[in-house]
């Protein structure tokens, strides 16, 4: 049965990096650059897009003071990942992700920043960072709790752009490209179409 369970784990680990791989291979560019569209309707497919995926703590539209438009940036609360036993969550955007997340607890969290231009176009950034649970020892170890342990050295998160502080509890693991890839391929969809009618109250994508 062991035997079994470690051959199915090492397909889904290798399913994983295949879908990796084909969801690198065509990258959005991050910051998105997005045309000169209504700033409004622009948040709100951000938001709309983030929704999706997390839950948002705090959301701050960029507003228009005098000639200059102020950055819009939206903050969400940290979010579990999505294990194999809960497919209906994209949060882990591949299958390794998912067999990662069913053996040990890991979580996400995201700040995407909508950045104006001048001519009315904007540029959205995603970052989608990845934090691994810190545990005094492993659940079900024989070892005693009591027993002391020699590797509680202090770890550095360190971001060369953007670094977000990590609560205690955990440890930062970087990045995470792929579901930022997913969010931001989503948004392009998205603000490819055009927006629907002043006072339209149907869906856009309903209405077009």
């Amino acid at each position: 049965m062991r035997h079994l369970f470690a051959i199915g784990s090492l397909l889904v680990a290798l399913s994983g990096c295949a879908s990796m791989t084909r969801a690198m291979c065509g990258q959005v560019p991050n910051p998105l650059p997005v045309p000169p569209a209504p700033r409004d309707w622009v948040w709100e497919q951000v938001v709309d897009v983030v929704d999706d995926y997390f839950e948002i703590e705090n959301e701050e539209r960029g507003r228009a003071v005098g000639d200059v438009v102020t950055v819009g940036r939206i903050d969400t609360f940290p979010n579990i990942g999505s294990t194999l036993l809960e497919p209906w969550k994209g949060d882990s955007g591949t299958n390794y992700d998912r067999l990662e997340c069913t053996l040990q607890s890991m979580r996400r969290r995201a700040m995407v920043q909508v950045i104006p231009a001048p001519d009315g176009s904007a540029m959205i950034d995603v970052q989608v960072y990845k934090e691994l649970e810190d545990v005094a020892q492993p659940e079900q170890a024989p070892t005693a709790s009591a027993t002391f342990s020699y590797t509680s050295s202090l770890q550095a998160f360190v971001e060369p752009i953007g670094g977000q502080p990590v609560p205690l509890g955990w440890i930062g693991q970087g990045r995470d490209p792929v579901l930022e890839q997913l969010m931001l391929a989503k948004l392009t969809l998205r603000l490819n179409r055009p927006p629907p009618p002043f006072g339209c109250k149907k869906p856009w994508w309903q209405v077009w």
